[in-house]
């Protein structure tokens, strides 16, 4: 690793300071991805700056349906809330396969959506829940947040510090993990809302991140079962295709999966 200055910011406004008088900085929280990347120099930043001790960004909280996430908080402690449980078991179910329990117990979620790995879990889930995305200066609606591989609607200096979403009636998460690394070849994440609408989340399929099926979402909200999927097309020319699966093949799974996830939900 290259020679890098560490601060543990403690408040969002200590980290936002730290950042404007950096030259090259990078803000951390579980380091699941920059760390590694330190590691291997294809990333030299001048200063990182530790969001981990920043305790009003961690925890989950619900009001009625309102469910209120911090960016600081765990997959370990996001998979066991109780309180999330009651509200949406899908996502905690999710962040109990995110990796293995070193990473549930460093990985932020806040990390995760900022990251917007093409494979990670969360961005389907917060599409489908139609969260907003809460940092520092503004709220981003999951739709405009996420922009392609890797990419994001965040400015450089921007944080996010919560994720809120309303609890839906219906929702549940299944993937099929690479079994190397368990991230997903191809996810899906299916909610239904109060008022009955439907959204699904596809994510490590397509080939330039996560994204909507907007075919399965109208047949959802027709026929909610696993059949109602049988008569939806994916289209493989949108899709990767790598050494882990061809696109076909991961056209394939992106079924499979909604139809195993609108079974469980």
């Amino acid at each position: 690793m290259y020679e890098t200055n560490y601060q543990k910011a403690g408040s969002v406004d200590d980290a936002v300071s730290a950042m404007g008088n950096a030259d090259d900085g990078k803000y951390l929280a579980g380091g699941m991805t920059l760390i590694p990347t330190m590691k291997q120099r294809l990333a030299a930043p001048s200063d990182l700056i530790d969001l981990g001790g920043i305790a009003d960004m961690a925890g989950v909280s619900v009001n009625g349906s309102t469910v209120r996430i911090g960016a600081g908080t765990t997959h370990a402690d996001v998979a066991g809330s109780s309180d999330l449980a009651a509200a949406c078991s899908a996502l905690c179910d999710l962040a109990a396969h995110i990796g293995d329990p070193h990473v549930r117990n460093r990985g932020t979620i806040g990390g995760s959506i900022a990251n917007n790995d093409p494979a990670a879990d969360y961005p389907a889930a917060m599409v489908a829940l139609n969260a907003l995305i809460i940092t520092n200066s503004r709220e981003i609606g999951a739709d405009d947040f996420f922009k392609g591989l890797f990419e994001t609607a965040l400015g450089d200096d921007e944080i996010i510090t919560a994720i809120t979403f309303e609890a839906p009636s219906k929702a549940a998460y299944q993937k099929f993990p690479n079994p190397a690394s368990r991230y997903a070849m191809a996810g899906v994440f299916v909610a239904q809302s109060g008022s009955g609408s439907v959204r699904v989340g596809v994510t490590g399929a397509g080939s330039d991140g996560v994204f909507r099926h907007g075919e399965m979402e109208a047949a959802l909200a027709s026929n909610w079962s696993a059949d109602a999927i049988d008569g939806c097309s994916v289209d493989a020319g949108d899709l990767l295709s790598d050494i882990h699966g061809s696109a076909e093949y991961r056209a394939n799974l992106v079924k499979v999966m909604a139809k195993r996830a609108v079974a469980a939900a």
